[in-house]
């Protein structure tokens, strides 16, 4: 037998999530909120544009303000990456992508028919 083995039930709390190990209409982590809080995606979208800096100096892009639908982003980042050829990641409701690249993806979430916003 390997490993250590955890609860699935607690007679006062009932299931348990496999994860964390709370109980399972409580659960606390990102598994189980991406699946419950998986929102809608509006018709019309309003993004705000920002660049950060990393603490290694350098910088990333970032799409802030999308809804949290998991699918959605991905198929964004995958296309944003595409298009500005740099490399990037998903966040919870956002999607950053590698470098200064706020004047290119300003210009394709336009012609999205986005209302797009640079902030700082």
């Amino acid at each position: 037998m390997t490993g250590a083995r955890r609860p699935v039930y607690s007679t006062d709390r009932g299931r348990l999530c496999p994860v964390c190990g709370w109980p399972e209409g409580d659960c606390r982590c990102s598994a189980n909120l991406a699946r419950v809080r998986e929102e809608p995606v509006p018709s019309k979208i309003a993004v705000k544009l920002r660049l950060e800096k990393r603490g290694s100096g350098k910088s990333v892009t970032v799409v802030n303000g999308l809804p949290r639908n998991g699918p959605f982003l991905e198929e964004l980042a995958r296309e944003l990456k595409t298009s500005c050829g740099a490399g990037g990641r998903v966040g919870d409701d956002s999607v950053e992508i590698q470098g200064d690249q706020r004047e290119r993806l300003a210009e394709i979430l336009s012609k999205r028919g986005w209302v797009v916003k640079e902030v700082g």
